[in-house]
C-alpha cells in the first residue's frame, strides 16, 4: 500500500488551486480538489492554497468543511498552507478580520499582509531547511509573516529576520508560493510528509 501514490487534496474554495494540484502530480502525487465534508475524508493529505484568508476560512464554515477539517487536522491529517493558508493554519492572528476563523494547527502568531504593505509583491531566494540544492526561489504575494513560534514549532526558513516557513509534526506552512515557480521541491517535501504519515499509520 505504501509504495502507492498519495491522495492530496487542495482545497478549492478560492485561490490558486490548479497550480497546487499541478506540482502535487509533478511531485508524483494523485491530487484532486476539496470541496465538501466527504472529498476531504477521502484524503492522505491537504493543502490549503493562497487567496484570501478571511474568505476561505467563511466559505469553509459555509461549506461544512471546518469542523471536519479542524479534526482531521487534530488528528495529524498532513496539511500545508500557502501565504492565506498559512494564516489558517496558526493557532492565532494578529488583527483578525471579523468573523475570520483558523483551523490551527501550528502553535505560531501571524501577522496578516506584513509583507504587503512595504511591496505588494516580491522575489526572494530562501535556504530552506529540508530542501537540498540551490535556494527555493519564495514568490511573495502580500504575504503574511509569522511574528513567534510556539515550542512544538519548527522554523524553516527567514526573510530578512522574519519567520517565513514553519512546521510542526505533520502541518508545513509558508507565507510564500512555491506553485507559481515551477520548482517542486516544497511540495515534494510534503508528499514525504503525507508518505511517511500513511506508513506509520499503517504499522
Amino acid at each position: 500500500m505504501s509504495h502507492e501514490a498519495p491522495v492530496i487534496g487542495v482545497l478549492a474554495l478560492q485561490g490558486d488551486v490548479r497550480e497546487h494540484l499541478i506540482a502535487l502530480a509533478a511531485a508524483d502525487a494523485v491530487a484532486r480538489p476539496v470541496r465538501r465534508p466527504e472529498e476531504l475524508a477521502e484524503v492522505d493529505g491537504l493543502v490549503i492554497p493562497g487567496g484570501e484568508s478571511t474568505t476561505i476560512s467563511k466559505l469553509a464554515v459555509l461549506f461544512g468543511l471546518m469542523e471536519p477539517l479542524r479534526a482531521r487536522v487534530r488528528a495529524g491529517l498532513p496539511v500545508y498552507g500557502t501565504c492565506a493558508g498559512m494564516i489558517l493554519l496558526a493557532d492565532k492572528i494578529l488583527d483578525p478580520r471579523s468573523g475570520q476563523e483558523t483551523v490551527g494547527g501550528i502553535d505560531m502568531i501571524v501577522r496578516r499582509n506584513a509583507f504587503g504593505r512595504q511591496n505588494e509583491s516580491f522575489e526572494a531566494a530562501l535556504d530552506v531547511d529540508g530542501i537540498a540544492g540551490e535556494p527555493v526561489e519564495g514568490v511573495f504575494i502580500r504575504a503574511p509573516w509569522v511574528e513567534s513560534v510556539g515550542a512544538e514549532a519548527e522554523v524553516l526558513a527567514e526573510h530578512e529576520g522574519h519567520i517565513v516557513a514553519v512546521r510542526q509534526g505533520n502541518a508545513l506552512a509558508t507565507s510564500f508560493h512555491p506553485e507559481l515557480t515551477g520548482d517542486h521541491r516544497v511540495h515534494a517535501l510534503f508528499v514525504d510528509m503525507v508518505r511517511a504519515n500513511r506508513v506509520a499509520g499503517s504499522l
